[in-house]
């Protein structure tokens, strides 16, 4: 079985511990989109969208793609990456090798987020 990166692991875990987040991978399995037609498919706005968007893509869990429409308009096209999170707790004690060390103090190193 390959290592799991510990810090990877936490970026992925924290990007899909959000409703809208899991929606967005979900409707994007199945097809590549742009920020437009996903938000329209989703019932959120492209603002809170390009929010979620941007947390996916720092976990490495989509991937964009910028192309020029007929009409001349850039859009950016997004995908799934490509992923598969195994939890089980020999993959876990594995990934906690492997994180960054503290350094503020804290017993992980990383702030809490509530950005939900």
């Amino acid at each position: 079985m390959q290592s799991v990166n510990g810090d990877h692991m936490l970026r992925a875990m924290s990007a899909l511990a959000n409703p809208h987040r899991m929606r967005v991978i979900a409707t994007l399995s199945s097809k590549r989109s742009y920020v437009s037609e996903l938000a329209r498919e989703l019932g959120i706005s492209r603002a809170l969208l390009q929010v979620h968007l941007r947390k996916l893509e720092a976990a490495e869990l989509v991937a964009a793609e910028l192309q020029l429409s007929e009409d001349g308009k850039a859009m950016k096209y997004y995908e799934v990456t490509p992923f598969a999170v195994l939890l089980t707790p020999e993959t876990i004690a594995d990934a906690v090798r492997s994180l960054t060390p503290p350094s503020d103090g804290s017993k992980t190193g990383r702030k809490e987020s509530s950005d939900g």
